[in-house]
């Protein structure tokens, strides 16, 4: 999730074209889990106003739809971050227990058996480590509940690791209880997202993993210079010699210098306004609204989205990137034609325009994320942790 969640844009209506059922397509972060914990939404009926709902999955052609547990910082400062967590997983399970248009899937063979019968696979990933409460031991309970990825700290660093965000960078990388959570997750067959983290703890993660990782919603530094929350050339070859994958943000702000310059001048022209008189909420909502009118947002295209990934392939390669597109978490700064979870084809379309062929592009879409979901759970069997399939 991002920290400019908040905001919403205007921007008019892109039509998307025909899924195509051939792939199997991962989308390895969707926050509408939070969203839902904020203010109830119904996914089911096309009345939800965000980017996610099963309605417009089922035209996007989606396959598995990773539903990030998210918990903000200000939760672990006020001791309430683990029952966050749990109130959104109780309501992902009870959500596909209404549904046969959905189902949980906990391991690869559940994927695989979803996507034969047409059926869409949640899985989970948590992000932000704090609901773990510092303890390593705890992630066993999570992992129970059907936990398949941790994001080891979001905004703020935490007990495990640094965020990106946090420019005090306190551990300077991670602490020995993040390494030890690292060892854990490969005992137990979770994989480890490096997004959020600094380099310096993301470097760490990759000496440290027996696993392959994966960077579930990151772009690439390349085109945003010095935006320390994308990942930089160096450490995509360090993901791809680890065996793991880096998902690429749909975000404008994410893969576009140009959206990305737009929200640090509007940043500082509220921090400006601010430090004169403190504004309240419905003032700070004028004067975005005000900024908005007086500078439209430069919104990415998929063109944008698709120059990542071939940056990815020509320095890693085509078996090291995947798509993670932060819906519902990026608030309305998605490109033109990727606005919600219908619009992937897209992106297919315009990766298939620059000569992906179909076996390229089924790794993109997907058989690179379960590649590495499938080394972890190898590695968990190795340690005498065979993966819990669909019992839950």
């Amino acid at each position: 999730m991002h920290l400019f969640a908040a905001l919403v844009f205007s921007a008019g209506a892109d039509e998307s074209t025909a899924a195509d059922d051939e792939f199997l397509i991962v989308d390895t972060h969707i926050d509408t889990p939070y969203r839902n914990w904020r203010n109830a939404l119904n996914i089911f009926d096309g009345t939800n106003t965000g980017q996610f709902d099963v309605p417009r999955a089922q035209q996007g052609g989606l396959s598995v739809a990773f539903m990030s547990i998210y918990t903000p910082a200000s939760a672990a400062e006020e001791g309430t971050s683990k029952s966050i967590a749990l109130d959104q997983i109780k309501w992902v399970h009870e959500t596909a227990e209404s549904s046969d248009e959905i189902e949980i899937a906990t391991c690869v063979a559940d994927v695989r058996r979803l996507h034969d019968d047409g059926v869409l696979a949640f899985a989970f990933g948590l992000e932000n480590g704090s609901p773990l409460e510092g303890d390593p031991a705890n992630m066993k309970a999570f992992a129970d509940l059907g936990i398949r990825y941790v994001t080891l700290a979001h905004s703020r660093s935490n007990e495990f690791s640094d965020s990106s965000y946090d420019e005090n960078e306190p551990l300077q990388g991670l602490s020995e209880a993040g390494r030890e959570l690292v060892r854990e997750m490969n005992r137990q067959g979770i994989m480890i997202d490096i997004s959020h983290l600094t380099d310096k703890a993301a470097w760490q993660v990759l000496e440290i993993s027996e696993s392959p990782v994966l960077a579930t919603h990151s772009s690439l530094r390349h085109f945003i210079p010095g935006f320390h929350r994308n990942i930089p050339d160096d450490l995509v070859v360090a993901v791809k010699e680890n065996g793991g994958v880096v998902h690429i943000n749909f975000g404008s702000s994410f893969v576009s210098n140009e959206s990305r310059k737009w929200r640090t001048k509007y940043d500082a022209a509220l921090a400006e306004v601010n430090e004169a008189s403190e504004l309240t909420s419905e003032q700070r909502r004028a004067f975005y609204d005000d900024y908005l009118e007086a500078n439209p947002y430069p919104f990415a295209t998929v063109a944008t989205v698709a120059d990542h990934i071939d940056h990815v392939v020509e320095i890693a390669g085509v078996d090291f990137v995947g798509l993670g597109s932060d819906f519902d978490g990026v608030g309305d700064t998605l490109p033109i034609g990727l606005k919600d979870a219908s619009m992937f084809p897209n992106l297919i379309d315009e990766l298939r325009d620059r000569d992906y062929d179909d076996e390229a592009l089924r790794k993109i879409l997907g058989e690179n994320a379960m590649r590495v979901w499938e080394a972890n759970e190898a590695i968990a069997n190795d340690h005498g942790n065979a993966p819990n399939c669909t019992q839950i």
